[in-house]
């Protein structure tokens, strides 16, 4: 559980540094930063992927990376994430965020571009 703490403390602080940088103006930084946030907070919440009983960790984990995978434009891996959130035991109010995201930011998006 250990390292789950730590990735997921690196991916908050590389998320505080996207926010300064994208405040400077720096977007490019920015969303290097968001995507390095991405991989970290994804790695956090593979390794709880099958501890059903971790709840609401896992699902909050699940949730975190894929709002990072959906500002990365990275929709299949917000779905992915969101589906393997949502086939453990959430909390009902992190399960409607979650379905919250799919329809609000994923479907919108793809039907804003015709997928």
């Amino acid at each position: 559980m250990q390292d789950v703490e730590i990735l997921h403390r690196e991916a908050m602080e590389l998320v505080d540094q996207a926010f300064l940088a994208r405040q400077r103006g720096d977007a490019i930084v920015a969303l290097e930063l968001t995507k390095a946030a991405f991989f970290q907070e994804r790695a956090a919440a593979d390794l709880v992927a099958n501890l059903f009983d971790l709840e609401p960790t896992r699902s909050v984990l699940h949730r975190s990376a894929a709002v990072l995978a959906v500002e990365c434009s990275q929709l299949r891996s917000a779905e992915r994430l969101i589906g393997r959130a949502l086939a453990g035991n959430p909390p009902d109010d992190i399960a409607n965020e979650l379905r919250d995201l799919f329809i609000e930011e994923i479907y919108s998006r793809r039907q804003a571009i015709g997928h």
